[in-house]
C-alpha cells in the first residue's frame, strides 16, 4: 500500500490542462503533460480529484480512462475540499493559491498543504498573487514548485519585496512557503527520433541530404516568446559563410494572432532572403514529429521574460538533436555545453525598465506591449550566434555527439518518471512539516473576503433569528407552496437556496401540528438538519404561510 503523504489531490479545471479546448499556451501544455506523467508514473493507490462541481470530476476521469491505468479515481469538491483525506496535500496548478489559502482557512491552517508550480511569472496577476500570497494563511507547510534556478531567484525577488512592504508596515513576517527547484518533465519516448518521418518531410520540402534544416518548436509570438529578427539575421550571416550547405529555417507552432504571423513571414523575407523560411502548424502531432525528426540543429533564442523553462529545448534533446539556445532563465538548467550552445544574453538593468514596469501596472501598456518592450532591450550576442550555426552545420559528428548527449539527458533527468517521484518526495516533505508545527498555530476562523452576509449587514433587519431560538406555526395561505415557487421562478437562476421538495417537507410539519414547533421539533420529524429548517421556515414567513413567534 502506497504512503497518502505521496499522494496529491490534484485541484482540476480545464483551463490549466487543456490546451486543445482553452488554447495553447505554455502552462496548459506542460500541466496537460504533467497529469499524464502522473497518471503514468505516480506511486499511489488511488487519484484524488479536486474539482468545482460534476463536469470537472468527469474531465478528470476522462484523461485517467484515456491513460488506461487501472487505479480509482475518488473525487472530492473545491467546498468540501476536506474529502481529500487521508490526502493531506492540494495540488494547484499555479503559484498564486491566496485564494486557496483562504477557502482552507475555514477548516484550519493546518488541514492540509497546499503545493504550487511556477510557469510563467511576469504578470501582474502572478506578481500580485505572490503579494497576496504573502498576506493569506498561507503556511510553511505549504510550497511552490520553482521549475528553474532563474524563476526561483524571480520568485524569491517578487517575495522579498512583498516582505518588505510587510515588514515595514506591519512589523512581523510570516514563514514563507518551502520552494525546491523540481524541473517540468517531459515524455522523451514521444520525441524520440522518427526516420521515416525525416525522410517524408524533407523529400516533400525537396530539402538535399546535405542540407541544414534549424527548427524550432514554440508559439510563434513575437512579443511573446522570441524576436525573429535577430535569430533570422544569424542565420543569414551564416548561410554566407556556408559553402556548398543550404540553410533552411522551419518554424513548428502556432501564430498568436496575425500581428505575429506577419512579423515573422516579414523578417524572414527581408532579413534572410538566402534561407528558406517554412511554417508547420504546432497544433498537429504529425508536424510536430516531423519537425523534430527532419531538423539537424534545434534553436530557442528566447529573449523575452514571458518564459520561465522552456520544455521545447527538453523535447529536442529528447529527439537527439543538438539546441542552439540563449543563455536565458531555464535553459541555465537544461542546456549545457555537451548537449548545445547557449548564447550569452545582454538586458537592461532596474533603472532601464522601470518605465514598462509602471505603464503596465497602471494598464496603459499591455501584457504584449509590455513584454515586448522588455525584449526590444534584451540582446543575445550576434556573432556567438552566427558561430554556434556555422559550427554545428560544418560538423556532422558534433552534432550527433550533441543530440545522444542530450538524449541521454533528457532520459536521467527530464522524463516523468524521474520528475515525478520528486514531486512526490515534496509533497511527504510537506506533510511532514504540517504534522510537525501545525499543531503549534491551529488558526481557523471566517474567512474575511466570504463573510457570511447577515454576519456583515447584520445591522440592516430589525431583528435576526438565532439558531434554535422562537417557534414556528403554520398560517393559512390563498395560494400553494408550489405555486407560489414556480410564479418566483427562482430554479431559473440555479443554485436555488432549499429545493421545493424541502420547503415542501417543512410545510407539511408545520400544517399537521395542532401547535407551534420549534426547529428542533420539526428537524426531528423531517430528519433534515436544524438550520436547514429554519432557512425553510424564513421563507415560509416571508410568503405568509407561518409565521414566527420569538421566546418571551
Amino acid at each position: 500500500m502506497a504512503n497518502p503523504k505521496n499522494n496529491a489531490a490534484i485541484w482540476y479545471a480545464d483551463d490549466g490542462y487543456n490546451p486543445e479546448s482553452k488554447g495553447v499556451n505554455g502552462r496548459r501544455v506542460a500541466g496537460a503533460s504533467f497529469l499524464d506523467g502522473f497518471f503514468r508514473h505516480a506511486d499511489v493507490d488511488e487519484f484524488v480529484s479536486l474539482t468545482q462541481g460534476n463536469k470537472g470530476k468527469a474531465a478528470f476521469a476522462k484523461r485517467l480512462s484515456d491513460i488506461g491505468r487501472d487505479i480509482p479515481h475518488r473525487g472530492a469538491y473545491t467546498s468540501a475540499p476536506l474529502r481529500m483525506d487521508p490526502i493531506g496535500t492540494l495540488y494547484f496548478p499555479a503559484p498564486n493559491y491566496a485564494e486557496e489559502c483562504w477557502q482552507r482557512h475555514r477548516f484550519g491552517m493546518g488541514a492540509y498543504s497546499i503545493c504550487g508550480i511556477t510557469h510563467t511569472t511576469a504578470t501582474t496577476a502572478v506578481m500580485q498573487g505572490i503579494s497576496m500570497l504573502r498576506v493569506a494563511p498561507q503556511a510553511e507547510w505549504d510550497g511552490i514548485i520553482c521549475t528553474s534556478q532563474a524563476v526561483h531567484a524571480s520568485t524569491s525577488r517578487n517575495m522579498d519585496m512583498a516582505d518588505e512592504h510587510l515588514k515595514a508596515r506591519f512589523g512581523i513576517l510570516p514563514p514563507r512557503p518551502q520552494m525546491p527547484v523540481i524541473p517540468l518533465g517531459v515524455h522523451c519516448d514521444a520525441f524520440a527520433h522518427n526516420a521515416t518521418a525525416r525522410d517524408t518531410l524533407r523529400k516533400r520540402m525537396g530539402w538535399g541530404a546535405d542540407d541544414i534544416v534549424v527548427a524550432t518548436l514554440s508559439r510563434l509570438l513575437p512579443y511573446g516568446k522570441f524576436d525573429p529578427g535577430p535569430l533570422f539575421l544569424a542565420l543569414q550571416q551564416a548561410q554566407s559563410q556556408l559553402k556548398g550547405q543550404r540553410l533552411h529555417f522551419l518554424a513548428c507552432g502556432i501564430y498568436g494572432d496575425t500581428h505575429s504571423a506577419n512579423t515573422f513571414e516579414a523578417c524572414a523575407k527581408a532579413l534572410m532572403p538566402d534561407v528558406s523560411y517554412t511554417h508547420l502548424d504546432g497544433a498537429e502531432a504529425t508536424a510536430r514529429i516531423e519537425t523534430l525528426s527532419g531538423a539537424d540543429i534545434f534553436t530557442f533564442p528566447i529573449d523575452n521574460i514571458q518564459e520561465t523553462f522552456g520544455l521545447a529545448p527538453i523535447e529536442a534533446m529528447a529527439a537527439s538533436l543538438p539546441v542552439v539556445t540563449s543563455d536565458w532563465d531555464g535553459m541555465r538548467d537544461t542546456v549545457t555545453p555537451e548537449t548545445g550552445v547557449r548564447v550569452p544574453t545582454l538586458a537592461g538593468s532596474t533603472r532601464h525598465t522601470v518605465p514598462e514596469a509602471w505603464r503596465y501596472f497602471c494598464k496603459r501598456h499591455s501584457y504584449a506591449q509590455y513584454t515586448n518592450n522588455v525584449s526590444a532591450m534584451t540582446a543575445i550576442d550576434m556573432q556567438a550566434l552566427v558561430q554556434a550555426f556555422v559550427d554545428l552545420a560544418q560538423n556532422s559528428e558534433r552534432r550527433h555527439s550533441m543530440g545522444q548527449a542530450g538524449l541521454a539527458r533528457a532520459k536521467q533527468l527530464y522524463d516523468w518518471s524521474v520528475v515525478i517521484p520528486q514531486m512526490q518526495a515534496f509533497w511527504v516533505e510537506l506533510s511532514e512539516i504540517r504534522s510537525t508545527v501545525a499543531g503549534r498555530a491551529p488558526i481557523t476562523g471566517p474567512v474575511p473576503m466570504a463573510p457570511s452576509p447577515m454576519d456583515l449587514f447584520a445591522r440592516y433587519p430589525s431583528a435576526q433569528l438565532s439558531p434554535g431560538k422562537g417557534q414556528f406555526i403554520a398560517r393559512d395561505s390563498a395560494m400553494t407552496l408550489g405555486e407560489v415557487y414556480e410564479a418566483r421562478r427562482y430554479t431559473k437562476l440555479g443554485q436555488v437556496f432549499e429545493k421545493q421538495e424541502t420547503l415542501e417537507k417543512v410545510h407539511l410539519s408545520l400544517s399537521q401540528a395542532q401547535s407551534a414547533k420549534t426547529s428542533r421539533e420539526i428537524a426531528d420529524d423531517t430528519k433534515l438538519h436544524q438550520i436547514t429548517v429554519e432557512r425553510s421556515c424564513l421563507w415560509l414567513v416571508k410568503y405568509g404561510m407561518a409565521q414566527y413567534l420569538p421566546e418571551a
